[in-house]
């Protein structure tokens, strides 16, 4: 029984590279969606908002991705 070494240590670094980059999106995401303005959405915590939905949807497109990839 022959182990590819390389390959595994490839596998092993895109999915750290992948996980601590979600991580780090659906951070933003979180961070994103908390405003200081009380009276409405202003003009910073609207683009606030819109980039935080950004980042939710960016972290479903990956999740179901990564599904397919799997499924296929």
């Amino acid at each position: 029984m022959d182990i590819d070494w390389a390959a595994l240590g490839q596998v092993f670094g895109v999915s750290l590279v992948m996980t601590v980059g979600l991580v780090g999106v659906f951070t933003l995401g979180i961070v994103g969606t908390r405003t200081s303005s009380k009276a409405g959405d202003s003009g910073p915590a609207l683009l606030g908002r819109v980039g935080a939905y950004a980042s939710f949807a960016l972290c479903a497109a990956a999740v179901v991705y990564g599904i397919y990839i799997i499924a296929a």
